[in-house]
């Protein structure tokens, strides 16, 4: 099923769109107080679920919608990243250890950090910087010699998409869609149940932020993979999808993006750098919680405290940037988008977040007590 508009007006909704999807993204998450890491160290230092619910409701929220999606034939899921029959097991792994580390260090995930910077932090904006950096060496630089030759090289090559319904089908004797509906269900029914039991520590700021970015994440996949999907582009005469850096559909990431963000900032005059979906998307959760966080007042700059502050965020960022690139996603990209497309990469990625963000907690707790 493709939306009946030119490539050149494809073109232009999915930036747009993206420039949408971003300041709301933005608004909701600087109001909600979203976040991944958050969510993690909350549960870790108290056992407080509140941010974990937020999260949970955003990855079944999401999961309708992009099924949704896909049962009704608005988008090809195969041609996703997150349903990609390579099966980069080792890259997940080990990106998603590096990642969850490395966003404990860096005081949020990149999605945080730029909503963090939004509302006046200059270290923030620090770190957004130094993580892109250092996605852009995991993606062409220094960092992808390893990340290449050694991490992707244990790689299993599927006959199928990697959901968890393609993987599962021929074991449970049911359609692949089938399974992935069951497990929908499932993924609903648990996320209710832990509503309702924990609804005195919820207030409508966790439901609004869920929500939003669990609604933002199929809004994502059908502007790209809908909207912007030209079956024969009138110069190639190939499918295409327009403005996208992986040039398929694309959801919620920002590790990427980040990176193609500084490449378009450095590479300016460079006609091969052209501007796309997931750099519109930065910069509108960028300006959406400048909105926000001016309209509520709540707008301060903020820096580095100390030189261990300052060394803590930067080599956080290294490893969200190397980590975010190498596990094919970031907390957002892999932990909402990903496991809301029910990937088996996610599943291993994620697992690997919320171990590093483990380690990272234990470490900061370890060195707050030394230094006491």
């Amino acid at each position: 099923m493709t939306f009946p508009l030119s490539a050149y007006a494809a073109g232009h909704a999915v930036l747009w769109g993206a420039l949408c999807i971003g300041l709301v993204l933005g608004a909701s998450t600087q109001l909600s107080r979203f976040c991944t890491m958050g969510a993690l160290t909350d549960f870790f230092a108290y056992g407080g679920v509140a941010r974990m619910l937020m999260w949970l409701l955003a990855i079944a929220v999401a999961a309708w919608g992009t099924h949704a999606l896909v049962v009704f034939g608005f988008v090809d899921a195969t041609k996703t990243l997150a349903w990609s029959s390579r099966f980069l097991w080792l890259s997940y792994l080990v990106g998603g250890l590096a990642f969850g580390f490395g966003m404990v260090l860096a005081s949020g995930c990149p999605q945080r950090n730029l909503v963090r910077a939004g509302s006046g932090s200059l270290k923030a904006l620090v770190t957004l910087l130094v993580t892109a950096l250092a996605a852009q060496m995991a993606l062409r630089g220094v960092f992808a010699v390893p990340r290449v030759e050694f991490l992707d090289t244990a790689t299993l090559q599927l006959t199928s998409p990697q959901d968890l319904g393609s993987l599962l089908s021929p074991h449970l004797g049911s359609s692949p869609s089938a399974v992935r509906w069951g497990v929908i269900l499932l993924l609903s029914a648990a996320t209710v149940a832990l509503l309702y039991r924990h609804r005195r520590t919820m207030d409508r700021t966790h439901f609004l932020g869920g929500i939003a970015v669990g609604l933002l994440v199929p809004l994502g996949l059908f502007l790209t993979g809908y909207m912007g999907f030209i079956p024969e582009h009138p110069e190639t005469l190939e499918p295409v999808w327009m403005n996208t850096y992986s040039h398929r559909p694309e959801l919620l990431t920002f590790a990427a993006p980040l990176a193609h963000s500084l490449d378009l900032l450095t590479l300016w005059s460079d006609r091969n750098n052209t501007v796309t979906y997931g750099v519109l998307v930065v910069l509108g959760v960028l300006l959406g919680s400048t909105v926000s966080s001016l309209l509520r007042k709540e707008f301060r700059f903020e820096s580095f405290t100390s030189p261990k502050d300052t060394a803590h965020h930067l080599l956080g960022a290294v490893l969200m940037g190397v980590g975010g690139v190498t596990a094919m996603g970031c907390s957002i990209g892999q932990g909402v988008s990903g496991l809301a497309m029910l990937s088996a990469g996610a599943v291993i990625a994620v697992a690997g977040i919320v171990l590093g963000s483990w380690g990272g907690f234990h470490f900061q707790s370890w060195q707050l007590e030394r230094s006491s």
